[in-house]
């Protein structure tokens, strides 16, 4: 087996600290007792910790970023299945300018979507609803999910759908008892994908959202846009224990390399 050099493992080195070095500071900075942020700190103080839970809106923000995030992850998860199997499996008229169309919100800025969302939504009377960011977030979102979910579907072998179909299996059992589990890794990888960039999005929601569907991410932005205070570092700390122990919990039952590259 071939090792690193001492130039790669260098490199790999700084390459993480790189990335872990912002994050640290953020932090270090939550634990801060001064009003402002400040680093290096003259002290350890859980004071900023303790405003998150006397600041209602941060909480009710939370919450809501945590329902989008798993109504939309899911809903286009749902549309991403049959859209994968028919534009993997089959030959049609304007399968290419459906795949282009399903990935499309990655090329258009977000900024831009935001923008047409609100007069489309304002025009038909649902602007600042929830079921308005729902279907915002699932457009955006959607294209994270199908380029997993058509991963899987294009790697996976077809033998054991044939054998079931040739044994009088209906094409719902095969599909529900074969091709999906089958493809699992790849719809749960799209999943988490499509949760996270939904949890995350900020530039589309900003356009969309209303003060009762307020987002974390949104929240956050107004709150800095009045004030800069390590509030938005202890939010911000929470948020990074918060991932981290998913992630390790999804590693321990489910495997990172399955949800993340679909790895069977």
């Amino acid at each position: 087996m071939q090792r690193n050099g001492k130039f790669a493992l260098l490199f790999h080195g700084l390459f993480v600290i790189f990335l872990l070095a912002p994050l640290v500071v953020v932090i270090l900075v939550a634990f801060t007792p001064n009003g402002y942020l400040s680093y290096p700190t003259t002290g350890i103080s859980l004071r900023w910790f303790e405003a998150i839970l006397d600041n209602p809106a941060f909480i009710r923000a939370f919450w809501n970023s945590m329902y989008l995030g798993v109504a939309a992850a899911t809903i286009s998860a749902i549309f991403a299945v049959p859209a994968a199997l028919a534009i993997v499996r089959y030959q049609f008229r304007g399968r290419d300018v459906l795949v282009s169309l399903f990935l499309s919100p990655l090329m258009i800025p977000h900024v831009v979507l935001g923008v047409a969302f609100l007069s489309f939504f304002s025009r038909i009377g649902i602007y600042g609803s929830f079921s308005a960011l729902v279907a915002a977030h699932v457009i955006i979102i959607m294209p994270y999910t199908m380029r997993l979910v058509m991963a899987s579907v294009f790697g996976m072998d077809r033998s054991a759908e044939q054998a079931a179909l040739s044994l009088g299996s209906s094409q719902w059992t095969v599909f529900r008892r074969i091709t999906l589990p089958m493809i699992l890794p790849g719809v749960a990888g799209g999943w988490v994908l499509a949760f996270t960039t939904s949890f995350d999005e900020l530039s589309m929601t900003i356009f969309v959202a209303s003060p009762s569907t307020t987002t974390l991410p949104v929240q956050m932005y107004n709150h800095i846009a009045h004030t800069i205070d390590p509030l938005i570092a202890s939010v911000s700390t929470v948020l990074i224990v918060i991932t981290v122990l998913f992630m390790v919990i999804l590693d321990r039952l489910y495997g990172l390399d399955k949800v993340l590259i679909g790895k069977g």
